[in-house]
């Protein structure tokens, strides 16, 4: 497998391995060399300065990332779940978004989280075990990560009719993976989002593989042409192309928040990591091929962008990379620093309301802590002089 084999703008592209219908050619603005190109309907009016902090976002969503997983293999995470690769289309539909806009992600948006003001610090402080999600999503409008794979699409669709009913001008993105289209989740809110014209844009990142399945055992057409049956656009973006994945949500989210109704866009990517990191790639992924995707690397191609355009010098790389060490250092011993969460908390917020059974079990949980000798540690607290929080 090479480069040559993937899809490509400007002719339509190898169909899907298993399909009969073949697949609209992907918008794409930015080539792997790094060559702006243009596009008859996705425009991209943008400036040096623009780019230049798409990539510091890519560069910096890329080191937090990094970090997280060598912190989990460290043992100060109990569980990561890698967003490499999948940056640019992160970053570019996150930049797509007003700040009344709201996303609903999975459990992988970590460029979306930045995007939005979410400090890696709360992101890492959940996989650590610490908190139950650590922002607040009213300060944010962004959610909070969701596990159950594609009930964010309901929640999100529900979202985004509240909205059309209040009359606002705000529009809703709702985040998933390959694999969660395959939840009967993912096509009632495909229906009622249609139904009821809702303001949402259902954003997939195709990254070929829902854990260890790959596409053409998923599904037998395109996922963009899905949207076609429940009476909505669909279309293909280049997801390694932080600038196509920009300007197709916008377009995507205008057309949303004037009253045009739903639109799925489908980030054509490559997921170069792990699904997390309790997962070994190597036992099912075929030889040569993420050689063949690193080659689309998305932060590459944005860096090839501004050397070829005269956008950026090596000081501004250098500066862009120290500041993401910078990031890694400070992520390093905050985590490490991290203390225990009070055992009370688990019982916060359980109901927006008190609720009686919830406070009887808090009061037994207490009694059952207070039961054990200053010097004896509670059933998986660490004993004495061991380092570390339990997480």
């Amino acid at each position: 497998m090479t480069v040559d084999d993937l899809p490509r703008t400007g002719a339509a592209p190898a169909d899907v391995p298993g399909t009969a219908a073949p697949c609209e050619p992907m918008v794409q603005l930015l080539t792997p060399a790094g060559e702006l190109v243009a596009h008859p309907e996705f425009s991209l009016d943008t400036s040096a300065d623009e780019v230049r902090a798409l990539y510091r976002d890519l560069v910096l969503v890329r080191r937090f990332d990094s970090e997280a997983a060598s912190l989990q293999r460290q043992g100060e995470l109990g569980l990561w779940t890698s967003s490499l690769g999948q940056e640019a289309a992160q970053v570019g539909s996150a930049r797509a978004l007003r700040p009344g806009d709201y996303a609903f992600p999975t459990f992988r948006e970590h460029g979306v989280a930045w995007c939005r003001g979410v400090d890696p610090m709360d992101l890492m402080g959940m996989f650590r075990g610490v908190n139950h999600g650590g922002w607040n999503p009213a300060d944010k409008n962004f959610h909070l990560y969701t596990i159950v794979i594609g009930a964010q699409t309901l929640h999100a669709t529900g979202y985004a009719m509240g909205l059309a009913k209040e009359g606002s001008r705000d529009a809703v993105v709702a985040y998933f993976g390959d694999g969660a289209s395959s939840q009967g989740d993912v096509s009632e809110a495909f229906n009622f989002a249609a139904v009821y014209g809702a303001p949402v844009v259902f954003f997939c990142q195709n990254n070929q593989w829902a854990i260890s399945e790959p596409t053409d055992r998923q599904f037998r057409a395109p996922l963009h042409r899905r949207a076609a049956g429940f009476g909505f656009r669909g279309l293909r973006v280049d997801g390694n192309d932080v600038l196509a994945c920009l300007a197709v949500t916008r377009w995507a989210l205008e057309r949303a928040r004037t009253g045009e109704g739903p639109v799925l866009v489908e980030a054509f990517t490559y997921r170069m990591a792990p699904h997390s990191t309790s997962d070994d790639p190597s036992r099912y992924r075929p030889p040569g091929e993420q050689e063949a995707w690193e080659g689309r690397d998305p932060v590459a191609r944005v860096r090839a962008c501004l050397l070829r355009e005269r956008w950026a010098d090596q000081d501004f790389f250098d500066e862009v990379d120290e500041e993401g060490e910078a990031l890694a250092r400070r992520l390093r011993a905050g985590i490490r620093g991290m203390p225990d969460p009070d055992p009370e908390l688990i019982f916060r917020h359980v109901y927006a309301q008190p609720h009686p059974l919830v406070a009887e079990e808090r009061t037994d949980h207490a009694a059952y802590l207070a039961g054990f000798a200053d010097d004896t540690p509670a059933p998986g607290a660490p004993h004495p002089g061991t380092k570390g929080a339990t997480t």
